[in-house]
This record gives C-alpha cells, sequence and structure tokens, in this order.
C-alpha cells in the first residue's frame, strides 16, 4: 500500500470515528472498534515511515 493510500484510508477512518464518537459513548463496541482499526493504520503508517528513512 503506497504512502498516499495510506494517509488516506487513515483520515477517512479518523472522520468516521469522530462522527460516530460524537453519537455513541466512547466505551461502545463501535467507537472501540474503529479506535482499534485507526491505531492499526497508524502503527502501519508508522512502520512504513520507518522503513523508508531506513533505505
Amino acid at each position: 500500500m503506497s504512502e498516499q493510500s495510506l494517509l488516506h484510508e487513515i483520515e477517512t477512518k479518523r472522520e468516521k470515528l469522530n462522527s460516530i464518537a460524537w453519537n455513541k459513548p466512547l466505551f461502545s463496541d463501535e467507537v472501540v472498534r474503529l479506535s482499534k482499526e485507526l491505531d492499526q493504520l497508524l502503527n502501519k503508517y508508522d512502520s512504513t515511515l520507518s522503513a523508508t528513512k531506513a533505505q
């Protein structure tokens, strides 16, 4: 996955999480699931950047 597409996916997930978090409790299953998904994307992005800098 390219850096740009990963950034786009992160932004999309973040917007969805923010939208849902305004309408549901922060501990709801959906908010927690989306938060975990966003964390995974951010970790993947961080790993991608680290690998690029190491080259």
